[in-house]
């Protein structure tokens, strides 16, 4: 209850315009969610910037780099193209965003105007996406692109800490759209139909996780994932929801001979990387396996990620993907047309 209270006093103090909401010279995209816990962020913003830089934008993402150790006010870990900070600086979903997207600025700082107007100021860019930012209401958002888990997506209905919602569900009638993920693994019908479709006119769209690639942890090596069809693997994660981690092995025809979970954000240590490789060779397995997220975490292990493989995952909005750009797009040119000065649905 004291929770809730608080963070309901904090929307009502933005709602009523108490707390000022600052406008930035360009439109801004906040990709977030509602429910602690991986909803598909990281792969959204990806699919988004791309998306945007073949339309001819100038995209740059803002990031607070949870678990990074910057402590500047801002961050450059990608300039468009050099990456500039490690993993254990800018934090492993940052690093990751910047290995993906070699030609995007991406800027890490707990202050998004103050690494917004460094984005505008230092590269010119012409677009934001502020990553994780749904909480974060001292920026003004265009577009409030809201992702839930299409398995479970609001949680048992109860806020942190007895539930996994991080405000209360009347913090969804803020979203633009609704971008259910995981949307091919037996979507929660009735909270979608009782809950969403009742917040008034919000589009919703779906997205699966669609398996990419096989790549070495230095990336020297890469299969297609059909080259895991039948292969002994000893696998590992640190991440939100490592059941689909271990779905994703099995779709792809693998053969699990071990699975080692570790928290969220996880910074593995020696002893625990020496317990995973000596799994691999007394079960004699063709390859250890983890996340690209948790291959991030790795950096300090060079010895380690020359011996490991890393499964990369990318968005896919199914099956109304041209309408899902059209929105984006739409509610772009309306926003340098009609600049407005309050939070925008």
């Amino acid at each position: 209850m004291p929770y809730r209270l608080i963070i309901t006093f904090r929307n009502w103090l933005y709602d009523k315009k108490i707390f000022a909401v600052v406008k930035l010279p360009c439109p801004v995209i906040s990709v977030g969610n509602i429910t602690a816990g991986g909803t598909g962020k990281t792969p959204c913003v990806i699919m988004l910037a791309r998306m945007l830089q073949s339309h001819g934008f100038k995209p740059a993402i803002l990031s607070r780099g949870y678990g990074g150790k910057s402590t500047k006010p801002v961050n450059i870990v990608a300039d468009g193209k050099n990456i500039l900070l490690d993993s254990k600086t800018a934090g492993d979903e940052p690093f990751l965003m910047a290995q993906s997207l070699r030609s995007i600025p991406i800027i890490v700082g707990p202050q998004r105007i103050k690494t917004g107007n460094a984005a505008i100021n230092r590269f010119g860019i012409n677009v934001l996406i502020c990553d994780d930012a749904m909480q974060h209401r001292q920026i003004f958002r265009d577009i409030n692109l809201v992702l839930l888990d299409s398995q479970n997506p609001l949680g048992n209905g109860h806020v942190l800490p007895r539930g996994k919602l991080r405000e209360p569900i009347a913090g969804l009638e803020r979203a633009s759209a609704f971008l259910l993920t995981r949307a091919d693994e037996t979507p929660k019908t009735d909270v979608i139909n009782n809950k969403l479709t009742q917040m008034g006119n919000i589009p919703i769209f779906t997205s699966i996780h669609k398996l990419k690639d096989v790549i070495k942890g230095d990336y020297s090596d890469k299969w297609p994932i059909a080259g895991l069809t039948g292969k002994k693997v000893c696998a590992f994660c640190g991440i939100a929801k490592p059941d689909s981690f271990k779905k994703s092995l099995l779709a792809a025809q693998s053969h699990i001979l071990s699975f080692d979970t570790f928290p969220d954000h996880h910074n593995y240590s020696r002893a625990e990387l020496e317990i995973i490789k000596n799994k691999f060779y007394n079960y004699e397995a063709d390859l250890i396996i983890t996340t690209q997220k948790d291959g991030m975490r790795l950096q300090n292990f060079p010895e380690f990620l020359s011996i490991i493989y890393m499964m990369r995952i990318e968005m896919e909005i199914t099956p109304a993907r041209e309408s899902f750009n059209n929105f984006i797009l739409d509610r772009l040119a309306a926003a340098v047309v009609n600049p407005v000065s309050t939070e925008s649905k």
